[in-house]
């Protein structure tokens, strides 16, 4: 089966090379950026500002071919791809979880960003488990 998909923005990071993105156990991902949404997407912002995190769903843009084993870069011995973060991957998709730190109109302040600059954006969905509730906004969803 085959799915086709647009972007539906991009990523606006600090990091150009792969290199320079926090990996592996520990690793904290502090970056600031920008989710910019295609000017034809942004009325789906509307309400986004009451949620306190969001998932990132986005493409792996730079990835090319996959394998069924990855070997983390602080790992001993090779794992299978889904049991790890690797960008080789049958379908090159990644997903993030940022904290909303404000909307200016089409862009998103984001924190915890860990994209290459110009990361292909597929989606952005409200994230509501695993933040502990003191922490945890629902935006709308508290509101009915």
């Amino acid at each position: 089966m085959e799915f086709r998909m647009q972007a539906i923005g991009h990523v606006e990071s600090p990091y150009t090379s792969e290199e320079q993105i926090p990996k592996g156990r520990g690793a904290k991902h502090e970056a600031e950026g920008f989710l910019v949404l295609a000017p034809e997407f942004a009325e789906g912002l509307l309400d986004i500002e009451g949620f306190s995190h969001l998932f990132v769903i986005w493409v792996f843009h730079r990835s090319q071919g996959f394998s069924l084993l990855a070997h983390p870069p602080t790992a001993s011995r090779p794992h299978g791809v889904f049991a790890t973060r690797s960008p080789r991957r049958p379908n090159p998709i990644g997903l993030t979880v940022v904290k909303l730190l404000g909307r200016e109109g089409n862009r998103l302040r984001v924190k915890g960003v860990d994209m290459l600059d110009g990361t292909p954006i597929l989606d952005i969905k409200p994230y509501l488990s695993s933040v502990p509730e003191v922490d945890l906004r629902r935006g709308w969803l508290d509101e009915e």
